[in-house]
């Protein structure tokens, strides 16, 4: 027979079986699918050399009338402001003690120091700078208390530890001479509740993290200590807004602050305060119309009650005057479907509101109501707050089972991959999954927890213009699309942040280690798979452009089983001709032809790299096949 040009269909297809799926592919792994055919994804660099603490949920980068460019990084533990190589902290304050009102007690041949504050409010993990304190007497020096602090344990409402150090983060040990209380002028700056890495499902003795609290102790599951903590934040002009889920609104004003990098506070103490919320699921800051709107909220007759259907928003260019009056713009609306708001999403045209059972469009209407909002769609879900994207008036999302795209209506999106993705999700940490745009090859990411994780360790991508799957393996908690910076910018699980799209190889490593990529196509045969086939050679198309080795390769496997639910048969130790089932050979760039010797009733084709700078895209290879029998 004359040779057979292997022209696949694009994307994974695992709706149905490998057999079933003859003339695409079936497997992938860190690649994507361009023009109709797979090729290896970009690499990562380190975004800067400087970690941060906890694991980062939200990412938001702007530039100021200076021109500089910051980026807000929003932790479980902290939020920072970054600017060029450094991790500024400007995580706001939760309360600030009287002088005094906060004494030491050391212990002997112990680094532990006990603090007394009446009601502190403290938590297991929190931070507080202790200024104005006097020596302990010994090694416990003033300079070693007078620094931030993370809570190691809350014995009581009145009490907490923590591990001295010194001013090099040194554990240092208390002596006999440390008896003192540090004097009367110590004071406490507390920083807002830490929140939490895991979802916690439950209440009572088990539920949450393992070590979370001291052994024995009640483990306090109240309030919004339950919830994954999520930041949301958005520009006011030059300044930044950041909201806590279900927790505090903040203002960083950035002239006031670029130089010190003061840290962020409540958007209701502003001088110019009038109802302000003090507490939102979401809140963003409308493009067009200069509003900043508050989702789940509370109310302006109820401060500090939230009600998780209300939405308010602030008079127009304000984002401190949210009194509604018939002079100005500001004004509130409740959405009467569903049990709470998830998120809202904005688009060109209008602000996409979900709540945990239906979707919602809101637009800006003018004077006198300035907003209205319609029931677009009931019975959908969103499987987290994060796992929806807007691109251009379109927004695609993950659901419990399904994904859906809104382009004026609902839709589900037609999906190769989805019972595998859904079966495989850890469905308890659903809220650590995002969305995440890479615009430069029209995609949509989607990061989430395998089955045996707790962690986002897998991805599928959708290409929203060529309408195909693919997905692999990758850890990430954030990401933010190009636009100001050149590149994709996601954070990692070990607290960097990486540019995306950067180099060939991954540069989590020093030096930087090859990512593993390939294509697996499913089972093909000759007519209706009653015949053997023969294959004597393989002809490879592949380009390797891009790489920077001065010799790139990428591995062409071919292999070969008897029966749909068959094993593949062994291969033997030869990397150019395979007696058996399967053979395995390094194509090089200028690679004519590789000699093979394979038999069975389908094989598949198999292509990929395991090296360092090499960029790889396959063409269209061809296979010398011919009919060899029935037996």
């Amino acid at each position: 027979m004359p040779l057979q040009k292997l022209q696949l269909k694009p994307g994974i297809n695992r709706e149905t079986t490998s057999y079933t799926n003859e003339g695409g592919w079936f497997d992938s792994e860190k690649i994507r699918f361009r023009f109709g055919v797979p090729e290896k994804i970009g690499g990562w660099i380190k975004a800067t050399t400087n970690t941060f603490l906890g694991t980062c949920r939200g990412l938001h980068n702007w530039v100021d009338l200076t021109g500089t460019l910051r980026t807000g990084v929003g932790t479980h533990l902290k939020y920072y402001i970054k600017e060029g190589e450094n991790y500024n902290d400007v995580t706001p304050l939760r309360v600030t003690t009287s002088a005094g009102d906060v004494v030491f007690a050391a212990t002997n041949g112990s680094s532990t120091i006990t603090a007394t504050d009446a009601d502190h409010g403290a938590k297991v993990n929190d931070f507080v700078t202790f200024s104005g304190a006097a020596t302990l007497g010994g090694v416990v020096i003033a300079a070693a208390l007078n620094q931030e602090y993370q809570i190691v344990s809350v014995p009581s409402a009145n009490t907490f530890t923590f591990t001295a150090k010194d001013t090099d983060g040194a554990e240092i040990t208390a002596n006999s001479s440390d008896s003192g209380n540090g004097g009367s002028s110590v004071v406490g700056a507390y920083q807002i509740n830490v929140g939490l890495d895991e979802t916690v499902i439950g209440s009572g003795w088990g539920a949450g993290i393992w070590s979370r609290g001291a052994w024995g102790s009640a483990s306090d599951m109240s309030d919004a200590s339950l919830l994954l903590r999520i930041w949301e934040h958005d520009n006011f002009g030059e300044d930044l807004i950041m909201n806590v889920r279900d927790g505090g609104i903040y203002y960083w004003d950035t002239s006031a602050n670029k130089a010190t990098y003061a840290r962020a506070v409540t958007l209701s103490s502003l001088s110019t305060d009038s109802t302000t919320p003090t507490i939102a699921k979401k809140v963003v800051v409308s493009d067009r119309e200069r509003h900043v709107i508050a989702f789940g909220c509370d109310s302006e007759t109820s401060s500090g009650d939230q009600d998780p259907l209300l939405i308010r928003f602030s008079d127009q260019e304000s984002a401190t005057i949210w009194e509604s009056t018939a002079t100005n713009t500001a004004g509130y609306l409740r959405l009467g479907s569903g049990s709470e708001i998830v998120t809202a999403i904005e688009t060109r045209q209008q602000m996409v509101v979900f709540t945990d059972v239906s979707l919602h469009a809101m637009q800006f209407l003018g004077p006198p109501f300035t907003y209205g909002i319609n029931l677009i769609s009931e019975n959908i879900t969103i499987i987290s707050p994060l796992a929806a994207k807007a691109v251009d008036d379109f927004v695609f999302w993950m659901g419990i089972e399904d994904f859906y795209v809104y382009d004026g209506r609902v839709q589900k999106l037609p999906c190769t991959v989805s019972a595998y993705i859904f079966d495989d999700i850890n469905l308890f940490q659903k809220e650590k999954i995002f969305a995440a745009l890479n615009s430069s090859f029209n995609e949509i990411w989607w990061f989430y927890p395998s089955e045996d994780s707790d962690t986002n360790d897998r991805y599928v991508i959708y290409n929203h213009v060529e309408k195909v799957w693919s997905y692999g393996t990758l850890a990430r908690s954030a990401w933010l699309d190009r636009g100001i910076t050149d590149n994709p910018i996601a954070a990692g699980l070990d607290n960097y942040l990486y540019e995306h799209e950067k180099g060939l190889d991954d540069g989590s490593t020093d030096p930087v280690s090859a990512i593993t990529s390939y294509v697996e196509s499913s089972q093909m045969d000759i007519g209706d798979g009653d015949k053997f086939v023969f294959i004597r050679r393989l002809i490879p198309d592949v380009t390797f452009q891009g790489s920077t080795s001065s010799s790139p390769s990428a591995a062409f496997t071919v292999k070969a089983r008897n029966f749909p639910g068959g094993a593949y048969l062994e291969s033997n130790a030869s990397t150019i001709t395979q007696s058996a089932a399967a053979t395995t050979t390094t194509v090089e760039q200028f690679t004519d032809q590789v000699h093979i010797r394979l038999r069975g009733r389908s094989f598949a084709l198999k292509v990929g790299s395991t090296d360092t700078e090499v960029q790889w895209r396959l063409g269209s290879p061809r296979v010398d096949i011919r009919e060899d029998g029935r037996r």
